[in-house]
């Protein structure tokens, strides 16, 4: 055991360290790249102030960098890991009689740590900043339909009210699906025959009924009229309707237990949010996978040789792993595989096969 709290501070320090810069570092490359694509749509679309752009690139900045704490943290593992190696005090604490388990457990900690951290404090925050960045990006840049498509939008939901079934798609969804821009809806009477088609700018939901605005209104036999502000009943409520249009990153992770609940109640489709809460719950476990996948290439003396082959091989397999999870991912979210499996599986796999290979480094 480590009986040297002197040493698991300076171990867990490093460890720390190392994973804070390497989140740094991608999290200003991010910004970058996204700051640049910001100031191409505002050229492209309209002028919008650098500042309102520099908002929006910040705002959702957390988002995007949620994505990368795994990488980050087998990434500063690796390099904590060589600098203690090229120090050689990784060579000193095994003289001491060390295991690679006792060296290792201040960085697993620290991985632990992070990884709860990221789940129960980052991402409420980045969430919150992700739907903040929604509203100013839908208001900044208006309601262009194209606009609005090129940032991914296109969800669709069927939906029932007084008035009969209609279909309801929309290009973008902002307020966490409450607000629509680029709004669609083919609208059927109560005995099933298509009664209109209705295009608008905008909808908003209110209690039992969107109001569209600057819609037109399309009917059989008829020239299609426009109104100003147009009514279509529905009985989706607001905590109903989040789930099938709002993006499930601007929701935190406190949020997504009733989110699913209400969703399940309403018969909507409820897979991309159970996929994303099981890819939560996991995330300690996977910062804890990624520590011991750094370790497995990290450990070999610089005089062995083959150190660069050895971190580039384990490079590729982390970027393989997270190809893996995106893969199992999106099967867990089309319906062919349970949630629990397309999130945990993964993450258990490279847990085995890094302690197998640590264990047989170790002992042979």
């Amino acid at each position: 055991m480590i009986r040297s709290f002197t040493l698991t501070r300076y171990i867990a320090k490093l460890f720390f360290v190392a994973i804070a810069s390497t989140l740094a570092v991608c999290a200003l490359l991010i910004f970058m790249i996204d700051f640049v694509e910001l100031l191409r749509q505002s050229s492209k679309f309209g002028s919008v102030p650098v500042t309102t752009l520099v908002g929006i690139a910040l705002l959702r900045l957390g988002a995007y960098v949620e994505f990368l704490i795994g990488f980050a943290v087998l990434v500063g593992t690796i390099s904590a890991l060589l600098y203690l190696n090229r120090k050689s005090e990784l060579a000193v604490m095994r003289a001491g009689g060390m295991s690679v388990w006792q060296f290792l457990a201040p960085g697993i900690l620290v991985g632990l740590l992070v990884g709860i951290s990221a789940v129960t404090v980052y991402n409420p925050l980045a969430a919150r900043g992700r739907a903040k960045s929604e509203q100013v990006f839908a208001k900044a840049f208006g309601n262009d339909t194209n606009l609005l498509r090129a940032q991914g939008g296109g969800s669709w939901i069927t939906q029932n009210g007084v008035d009969g079934e209609s279909v309801l798609g929309a290009a973008a969804a902002t307020n966490r699906g409450l607000t629509l821009n680029g709004v669609m809806i083919f609208a059927y009477d109560r005995d099933g025959h298509f009664a209109e088609r209705v295009d608008a700018s905008q909808a908003e939901l209110k209690d039992g009924y969107w109001r569209l605005t600057d819609a037109w209104v399309s009917r059989l036999g008829q020239q299609p009229e426009k109104f100003s502000s147009y009514l279509v009943s529905t009985y989706l409520t607001p905590d109903r309707v989040q789930e099938a249009l709002g993006t499930v990153f601007s929701v935190s992770f406190w949020d997504l237990p009733e989110l699913i609940e209400a969703a399940e109640k309403a018969k909507l489709s409820t897979e991309r949010l159970r996929v994303q809460y099981e890819s939560l719950l996991v995330r300690p476990l996977l910062c804890v996978a990624m520590v011991l996948l750094a370790a497995t290439v990290s450990l070999r003396s610089f005089r062995s040789g083959g150190i660069q082959t050895m971190v580039t091989t384990g490079m590729i397999g982390g970027v393989g792993f997270f190809l893996f999870s995106e893969i199992a991912r999106q099967i867990g979210i089309a319906g062919l595989a349970p949630a629990w499996a397309a999130a945990w599986l993964p993450v258990a796999l490279v847990l085995v096969i890094a302690t197998t290979v640590l264990l047989h480094q170790e002992d042979g």
